[in-house]
């Protein structure tokens, strides 16, 4: 079984991706104008990637929870990392938001191509120069009242969470804005790493905690960083 799940989901992600991108460039060249931050885009990637991908096989399932916890404005979104489908699952908050990535995905015909109209931002892992470029553009997508969605890990483990990284935290206390922790569960029942393997039966679930205020913060990132890699590891242990 688990070959023809897999077989289907690619089968069914390689004859709509690129239909998504024509129908995605079409509106970003029509609506920039309008809407220069690309919200039309993002909610219509998000849909399709969420609810059409995500929802390829009928033994997947997926709860969205908390959404109405999602400020209205600029905050800076932080989730837990486990499996490359965490990216389809955030994609389920539905709410605005600039994806940070690792820079390798932009150059991939139509996905990073994508990404790339979608103004998501590009860091290159163990590189100062493209972590200082990456903060600078996040710096100016929360400015312009867009959120951002960093995963801290840096990348994902199978192991339990790995430490925090101080950048996302960085961002949140120098352009007092909340961070909003998001928690994903589940993702590696669907898809292990970075493989091609799909499982057919997966349960899911994506949680918004309460936002934390600027008030709350510690008084650097790193301290911020570890008291927020804290609540996770409370609120996994509380469900696990």
């Amino acid at each position: 079984m688990k070959y023809v799940v897999t077989a289907w989901f690619w089968l069914l992600f390689l004859t709509t991706a690129p239909v998504l991108f024509v129908l995605g460039l079409v509106l970003f060249l029509v609506a920039y104008p309008v809407d220069p931050d690309r919200r039309w885009l993002h909610a219509l990637v998000c849909r399709w990637c969420h609810v059409l991908w995500l929802h390829a096989s009928p033994g997947w399932r997926t709860r969205v929870e908390g959404r109405e916890l999602l400020p209205s404005g600029a905050c800076v979104l932080v989730a837990n990392h486990q499996s490359a489908a965490d990216i389809l699952a955030a994609m389920g908050l539905f709410h605005p938001y600039k994806f940070v990535a690792k820079a390798s995905l932009f150059p991939i015909p139509i996905v990073g191509w994508m990404m790339s109209l979608l103004g998501y931002v590009p860091v290159k892992r163990g590189s100062t120069n493209s972590m200082g470029r990456m903060l600078d553009q996040c710096r100016y997508w929360l400015r312009r009242g867009m959120p951002v969605l960093i995963f801290p890990e840096g990348t994902y483990s199978q192991e339990g969470l790995l430490r925090f990284k101080r950048g996302a935290f960085q961002l949140a206390l120098e352009e007092h804005v909340p961070v909003v922790p998001v928690v994903i569960e589940g993702t590696t029942q669907l898809l292990e790493g970075d493989g091609i393997w799909m499982s057919p039966r997966a349960s899911m679930r994506v949680r918004v905690l309460p936002p934390l205020s600027p008030e709350s913060f510690a008084p650097d990132a790193v301290t911020l960083a570890e008291q927020v890699r804290a609540l996770y590891v409370d609120t996994l242990a509380a469900t696990g």
